[in-house]
C-alpha cells in the first residue's frame, strides 16, 4: 500500500501491507548491519523474544564470507495505517524475521579476464555497495586480490580528505559499502594522479561516475536508460570479459594504424629522396609520372590496405598501456622511416649511375621495378615493430601475402608486357636485371629484421 524506496544512506527500503487480520504491516529489508541494528526482538513462532544481535550479525558475517550477499528482514505492526509512512515512523523497534544469502557469483570468464588485464598493466578495482566480508569472497575468487588483501570501506573512506584519497587510491583493488558520491570521488582522485579511467556500471546512481570517467561503460541488459544516456559505451551481454576483448582489439588496431603509417611513410620517402637527390648527383630523373603514380598506387595501395588485416601480436595483451600523450611517432618510427627511405634512394641511386654511365637502355626500368620490391620486402619486414616473419609465419596474414603476389606479379607484366610497356615507358629486363632488383627487396627486407632483431637484443 506504500513503500519508502532504497537508498545508500539508510542501506534499506521498506513496503506497507494491510493483512486480512485488518491489522497494517511494515516489512524492512537491507543491510544486515542496519536492519538487524533497528530491530529489538526476533520472532519465534506467533511469539517474540529479545534479540541477540551480535549472535545474529556473526551468522550475517559467515553467510557473506561465503561469498553470498545478506540481507536481513524485520517487520513491524501497526494497528491502524500511519498517518505518514516514513524511515524514522516505520525503520525502528522492527521484529527480525531472518536472513537471506542471495549468491551472485563471478562468470566462469571473469577471473581470467581479470589476469588478462593484470597482464596489460590494466588495474582493475571493484567497488560495491555489498558487505566487505562478501566484496573480500568475490575479490579473492577473482584475483583482485590475496588472502589478505585490504577491503577499503565507505566509512574509511569518509575519513579521508581530498589530498589524502589522492594519495591512496593507488593502492585500492575492493572498495565496500561505497556510497554513489564516493565511487564518484574515486574516479577523480585516480584521474588527478594521471590514471585512464574506465567505469563500469548500471544504475542511475552510477550515473556520475560513468559521466567523470575517461570511458563510461554501461551495461546493456541490465543498465537503466540513464547509465546508458551517462556512458560512451553499451556492453550488449554486461559482460567484464567482452571490455577487455575490446581493449585487444583496439590495441591490434593501433598496431595496424602504426604499421600503415611506418610503411607509407618509409616508402614514399624512398620514392622522394631518390627523385630529389638524383639531379644533384648528376643524373636525370629516375621515375616518369605514371610510374609514380603506379607505385603509389598498385606497390603502396593494395599491401597497405592489407596490413589492416594483420593479427595481433601474441604479447599484445602483455605489455604496458601507452601514454595518452605519446605520438604515433614514438618508439623509433621516424628514425626508421629516415633511414630506410634513405637507403632504399642509396640502393636505387647506385642502381641507376651503374646503368646510366654504363649505357645500359633499361636503367630507368630497373630502377623503377627495383623500388618496388624494396618496398614489398619492407612491407614483408615490418608486419612487426620486434617479432621476425619467420616466427610470425609468411601466411598468417594471408591478405598481404596475396598482395604482395599480385604487386610482384603486376610489376612483373608492367616490364614484360609489350601493351603496357608502351603505357609505362618501359623496357623488359635481362634476367640478372630482375634479380637484382629481387635482391635489392631481399636487402631491404634483411636490413629490417637486423633492426628488430637489435630491437629485442636491447629489450632483453
Amino acid at each position: 500500500m506504500d513503500e519508502l524506496p532504497f537508498d545508500s544512506l539508510r542501506k534499506c527500503m521498506s513496503t506497507l501491507h494491510a493483512t486480512p487480520s485488518g491489522d497494517w504491516l511494515s516489512v524492512t529489508k537491507g543491510a544486515a548491519e542496519v536492519v538487524v541494528g533497528a530491530c529489538a526482538t526476533q520472532a519465534l513462532g506467533d511469539a517474540a523474544e529479545p534479540l541477540d544481535r551480535g549472535e545474529v550479525l556473526a551468522i550475517a558475517d559467515r553467510m557473506a564470507a561465503s561469498g553470498l550477499r545478506v540481507l536481513a528482514v524485520g517487520v513491524r505492526r501497526f494497528a491502524v495505517r500511519p498517518e505518514r509512512y516514513a524511515p524514522e515512523v516505520v525503520e525502528n523497534e522492527l521484529t527480525f524475521i531472518g536472513l537471506v544469502g542471495l549468491i551472485d557469483p563471478p562468470r566462469p570468464e571473469a577471473a581470467a579476464a581479470i589476469a588478462s588485464c593484470h597482464a596489460a598493466g590494466i588495474v582493475p578495482i571493484m567497488i560495491t555497495g555489498d558487505h566487505p566480508l562478501t566484496a573480500r569472497a568475490i575479490g579473492e575468487r577473482l584475483g583482485l586480490i590475496g588472502d589478505q588483501g585490504a577491503v577499503v570501506t565507505g566509512v574509511e573512506l569518509a575519513r579521508y580528505s581530498r589530498e589524502e584519497l589522492q594519495q591512496r587510491v593507488g593502492t585500492f583493488r575492493v572498495c565496500a559499502r561505497v556510497a554513489p558520491e564516493q565511487k564518484l570521488a574515486i574516479v577523480a582522485a585516480l584521474q588527478k594522479r594521471g590514471e585512464v579511467v574506465a567505469v563500469t556500471g548500471d544504475g542511475v546512481n552510477d550515473a556520475p561516475a560513468l559521466r567523470q570517467a575517461d570511458i563510461g561503460v554501461a551495461m546493456g541488459i541490465t543498465g537503466t536508460d540513464v547509465a546508458k544516456e551517462a556512458s560512451g559505451i553499451v556492453l550488449l551481454d554486461d559482460n567484464f570479459a567482452t571490455i577487455v576483448a575490446a581493449i585487444h582489439e583496439g590495441r591490434r588496431i593501433y598496431d595496424n594504424l602504426r604499421r600503415f603509417v611506418r610503411y607509407v611513410l618509409t616508402t614514399n620517402a624512398g620514392e622522394v629522396w631518390t627523385i630529389f637527390l638524383a639531379p644533384f648527383l648528376g643524373l636525370p630523373i629516375p621515375l616518369l609520372p605514371v610510374q609514380i603514380l603506379w607505385i603509389n598506387l598498385v606497390t603502396d595501395g593494395l599491401p597497405g590496405l592489407a596490413l589492416a588485416a594483420e593479427p595481433a601480436e601474441r604479447n599484445v595483451m602483455r605489455r604496458p598501456p601507452r601514454a595518452p600523450t605519446e605520438s604515433v611517432f614514438a618508439h623509433g618510427l621516424g628514425a626508421h622511416a629516415l633511414f630506410v627511405g634513405l637507403l632504399m634512394a642509396g640502393i636505387a641511386l647506385g642502381a641507376e649511375a651503374w646503368a646510366w654511365h654504363g649505357g645500359i637502355a633499361q636503367w630507368q626500368t630497373l630502377v623503377f621495378t627495383m623500388l618496388c620490391f624494396m618496398q614489398l620486402g619492407h612491407v614483408l619486414a615490418i608486419r612487426s615493430e620486434e617479432t621476425s616473419l619467420f616466427s610470425q609465419g609468411l601466411l598468417s596474414n594471408r591478405p598481404l601475402a596475396a598482395a604482395v603476389l599480385l604487386t610482384a606479379l603486376a610489376q612483373i607484366a608492367v616490364v614484360y608486357v609489350a601493351p603496357l610497356n608502351a603505357v609505362f615507358k618501359t623496357v623488359p629486363l635481362t634476367l640478372a636485371q630482375l634479380g637484382a632488383a629481387v635482391g635489392a627487396g631481399v636487402m631491404i627486407f634483411a636490413v629490417v629484421e637486423c633492426e628488430k632483431w637489435l630491437r629485442r637484443r636491447v629489450r632483453r
